[in-house]
């Protein structure tokens, strides 16, 4: 098989979550277990760090690998989804994993594997962990799939465990309370592991949450520092004190980022606390401030990331953001009510397993605050070319339930709703309509900035 012919088979031989959603979940970790033993344990070959969290993990976690990067490591880097790529999920040093490796891999392996039935997910997280450590990575930077504990990728025992934020997200697999999707989370927390926790966003019951899990978990040991709670004493795994910290109960000296939009602020802070308690740690000795401010000031050059209000033309200007989700979509409102053009054009899809119906009526607001300011929106309504996208109409109803009444007309109106049959269709019709002093906004799916990047490319 060639290279094509080799991922058409992945995504038929094991369900991709990316492509047909809840079909593709599978619960538990005795395959990921099995195809572990099966290559050697590679993980164990290696340092790691675990990112987990509703919103933020992709930014968090190519933010840590910049900056260890520059400190001169060997980085491994785990994420998902892909954009455009399936090689984006795994890089060594910001460089895609060869295409040759994965038609090896699977052409060696598949005897083994396919009388397993792993899922998608269950096979490139092998293929990532054992690439690293024939790439004889320092550290790789693990981004939890879903959830954590039911996680395939919660087989490793890393020198930290981060946890960006709790929102509202695959309510069918983790929960339909934040307490209860902060459990799932919480289930990378280990014994002897340090924590960090994003933001909890004063909710007092998911920061209790984190507090008992952390208590919990490492109760045979007595060096362990809760805030509020246990004396810090000095912890056997790195001779320091270990510690549970909430990012956003402290503070950090100011740092420019090249992720830009107004809710990396909190990301960044994550990014910072992250490192600050690396550095505690002697393997974690070549981080520096000056490590720290070069690697953070190039995370899309050194590590690949892309699609975090990412702005990809100007006059007019042309911005993409991967917000998908009810949180990840409210960030993108607050970024959008702060731009000041005459004329802010949307291009918007979502898939059909999202609160489209939050996310409409969050856009219709937005328009109606920029209406009373004297300016003008259009919504470019479309659909992802995946089989999990949200067709248009149903997307175009939302937004009419939202404002009530079908909108034809901007003169007349605050704002006006088209709609299209693909990405590059509303691309196209954006260009064209948008004047240099415009701005477009290209969103509501990791699936629609695939389709923007190839209709670009």
């Amino acid at each position: 098989m060639d290279y094509q012919q080799t991922i058409d088979y992945l995504y038929h031989a094991a369900p991709l979550f990316q492509h047909i959603g809840a079909g593709a979940y599978k619960e538990g970790l005795a395959t990921t277990r099995t195809l572990d033993e099966h290559f050697g344990h590679p993980h164990s070959r290696y340092h790691t760090i675990h990112v987990a969290g509703t919103n933020g993990k992709g930014s968090v976690s190519s933010s840590l690998a910049a900056v260890l990067q520059s400190a001169g490591y060997r980085v491994g880097l785990y994420t998902s989804p892909h954009l455009v790529d399936f090689r984006e999920r795994i890089r060594v040093d910001g460089e895609m994993i060869p295409e040759q490796r994965v038609v090896d891999f699977v052409e060696q392996e598949r005897s083994f594997f396919e009388p397993l039935y792993p899922s998608f997910f269950e096979l490139t997280t092998a293929l990532a962990f054992l690439y690293f450590a024939e790439q004889q990575v320092d550290v790789a930077v693990v981004e939890v799939g879903l959830g954590g504990r039911l996680d395939c990728t919660n087989i490793i025992r890393p020198d930290l465990a981060v946890i960006t934020n709790i929102s509202f997200d695959h309510q069918q697999f983790l929960g339909n309370t934040l307490p209860a999707i902060a459990a799932e989370k919480a289930g990378i927390i280990k014994p002897g592991v340090p924590v960090v926790i994003g933001e909890t966003n004063g909710h007092q019951d998911v920061r209790a949450l984190f507090l008992s899990t952390f208590t919990t978990v490492n109760s045979a040991t007595s060096s362990v520092s809760v805030p509020g709670s246990l004396p810090a004493e000095v912890c056997p795994l790195h001779g320091e004190v270990l510690s549970l910290r909430f990012a956003d109960e402290e503070s950090f000296p100011p740092v420019e980022s090249e992720l830009k939009g107004s809710y990396q602020r909190a990301n960044l802070r994550t990014v910072q606390c992250a490192l600050s308690e690396l550095c505690r740690q002697p393997f974690y000795s070549r981080i520096t401030p000056d490590s720290i401010a070069r690697g953070l000031a190039q995370v899309m050059e050194l590590t690949g990331f892309r699609g975090r209000w990412q702005q990809l033309r100007e006059h007019p200007a042309l911005v993409c953001d991967a917000g998908h989700n009810a949180a990840g979509i409210q960030y993108v409102v607050q970024q959008l009510s702060e731009q000041t053009a005459p004329h802010l054009h949307v291009i918007i899809g979502m898939v059909s397993d999202k609160d489209y119906h939050t996310a409409a009526a969050a856009f219709v607001h937005l328009a109606e605050a920029r209406s009373a300011r004297g300016l003008q929106t259009t919504f470019y309504l479309t659909q992802p070319s995946c089989a999990r996208a949200l067709p248009v109409a149903a997307f175009q109803g939302a937004f009419q339930d939202v404002a009530q009444t079908a909108i034809q007309d901007a003169s007349q109106t605050a704002f006006s709703v088209l709609s299209f049959p693909s990405v590059a269709a509303a691309l196209a019709a954006a260009l064209s309509a948008a004047a240099p002093s415009d701005f477009i906004f290209v969103g509501g799916s990791c699936y629609v900035l695939a389709d923007l990047f190839v209709a670009l490319r």
